[in-house]
C-alpha cells in the first residue's frame, strides 16, 4: 500500500510518498521562511500564493524520487485542516484532483493527527500512548487511544509555545523563525540570571499558559540599560526563557502522566510519552522530557527533527492508517481552518487557543 501525502497548512509546501511497511519513499519539503522573514511572521496571503506556485513541482519531485507513477498509488492524502485556510485549500484541491484522475481514494487528514501518529511511523508504537503536541499553533497533552480516538488532557488557555518562542525572538531581534534562534542563543546563556515566571506550575490540571511569560520577557528587556541589547543579555534571557519553558512543560506533563495512568484499568505496558510538533525539535526540551519519562517509568519517543516540523510524510502515514480502516473521504470534503482532535473537550478559558 502506497500513499501520496500533501501538507500545505502553514508555510511549508510538502509532499511525500510512504508505504505501509513504514518506508518513506520520498519526502520533499520547500520552506517559505525567506518569503516571510521580512514580515517577522507568517503572512497568510503570501503563504497561499506560494503554495499555489510550488505545489505541482513539489508533488512531481516526490513522485520522481519515489520512482513510481500516479497509477501506483493506493490513495492520496492531504491536510484538510486546521491551518491557514488559503494554504489548506491548495493542498486539498490538488489531492482531490489527483485522486479523481487516478481513480483512487482521497483522504482528508487532520494536521494534528499527522503529528500524533508520526511516532507510529518512526517507532512502530502501539496504542495507547501519551502525546505532548507542541508547535507554533498548538500546545496540547492528549491520550492517543487509536486512529481518530483522542482524549485531550490539557491545552493552552492563551498562546501556543511555538508562538511564544517566535515573539520572544522578535523582541530580542533574533529574527524569524524564533524557536531555533532562541535555542541556539540559550546555549551560551545563564538561565538563572533572570527570574521568569512558570505559569500554571503547581496547578492540579494539565493546562498551559504562556502569555504572562512573554509579558515578563518584554518587561525584562525594557528594564535593561538603554541602547542596543548586549549579546550576553540576549543569551541570558534566552536561557532563562528556555529554562522556564522546560519547567512548565515537565510540570504539566507530569500531571498528564498521572491522569493517563488512571485512564486505563489494565496497565499499559510499556507506557510511552511521545513529544511531537515543531517545538519537539528543541533538543534541551527533549532531554528534560526524556528524563521526566524515565523518572515516571515511561518510555520516551520523539520523531527525528525533520519529521517534527510540518512535512508530507506524516500526512501520508496518517492516510495509510485511515485507509487500512476504510476511513476515506469523498470529493465534497470542505477544508477546515479549525478541526479539534477531541471535539468533546471543553473549550479552553482563553480566546487565543487554536483548535
Amino acid at each position: 500500500m502506497i500513499v501520496l501525502g500533501i501538507e500545505t497548512s502553514c508555510d511549508e509546501t510538502a509532499a511525500a510518498v510512504v508505504a505501509d511497511d513504514r518506508r518513506i519513499l520520498a519526502d520533499e519539503v520547500l520552506s517559505q521562511i525567506e518569503d516571510h522573514r521580512p514580515f517577522g511572521g507568517i503572512v497568510p496571503e503570501v503563504a497561499a500564493r506560494a503554495h499555489l506556485d510550488l505545489i505541482d513541482g513539489i508533488v512531481e519531485r516526490a513522485m520522481e524520487k519515489a520512482g513510481i507513477g500516479f497509477q501506483d498509488l493506493d490513495a492520496v492524502a492531504a491536510t484538510g485542516g486546521p491551518g491557514l485556510i488559503g494554504g489548506v485549500l491548495v493542498g486539498v484541491m490538488t489531492a482531490k484532483s489527483i485522486a479523481a484522475v487516478v481513480d483512487v481514494p482521497f483522504i482528508a487528514v487532520n494536521h494534528l493527527e499527522g503529528h500524533a501518529l508520526t511516532a507510529r511511523l518512526t517507532d512502530g508504537l502501539d496504542f495507547p500512548y501519551l502525546l505532548l503536541l507542541v508547535s507554533g499553533g498548538h500546545c496540547q497533552l492528549l491520550a492517543v487511544e487509536g486512529v481518530g480516538r483522542y482524549k485531550r488532557l490539557g491545552t493552552t488557555i492563551d498562546d501556543a509555545l511555538g508562538e511564544a518562542f517566535d515573539k520572544t525572538a522578535k523582541m530580542l531581534g533574533l529574527g524569524f523563525p524564533g524557536g531555533p534562534a532562541v535555542e541556539k542563543a540559550a546555549l551560551s546563556g545563564d538561565r538563572k540570571r533572570f527570574d521568569l515566571p512558570r505559569p500554571m506550575k503547581g496547578r492540579l490540571n494539565a493546562d498551559f499558559s504562556f502569555s504572562g511569560l512573554k509579558t515578563k520577557v518584554r518587561q525584562t528587556i525594557e528594564g535593561l540599560p538603554e541602547g542596543p541589547l548586549q549579546t550576553q543579555d540576549i543569551a541570558d534571557l534566552c536561557a532563562s526563557f528556555q529554562g522556564a519553558v522546560e519547567d512548565v512543560l515537565c510540570d504539566r506533563t507530569a500531571n498528564a502522566i498521572e491522569t493517563f495512568r488512571a485512564m486505563f484499568r489494565e496497565p499499559v505496558t510499556p507506557q510511552t510519552l511521545v513529544v511531537a510538533g515543531g517545538v519537539a525539535a528543541n533538543m534541551p526540551i527533549r532531554a528534560r522530557l526524556e528524563a521526566l519519562a524515565s523518572e515516571k517509568g515511561f518510555q520516551f519517543a520523539a520523531p527525528p527533527a525533520n519529521l517534527c516540523t510540518d512535512n508530507g510524510a506524516m500526512i501520508a502515514w496518517a492516510g495509510i492508517e485511515r485507509l487500512q480502516l476504510g476511513m476515506t473521504d469523498d470529493l465534497t470534503f470542505k477544508a477546515r481552518p479549525r478541526w479539534p482532535l477531541d471535539p468533546d473537550a471543553p473549550s479552553a478559558i482563553g480566546a487565543g487557543v487554536k483548535a
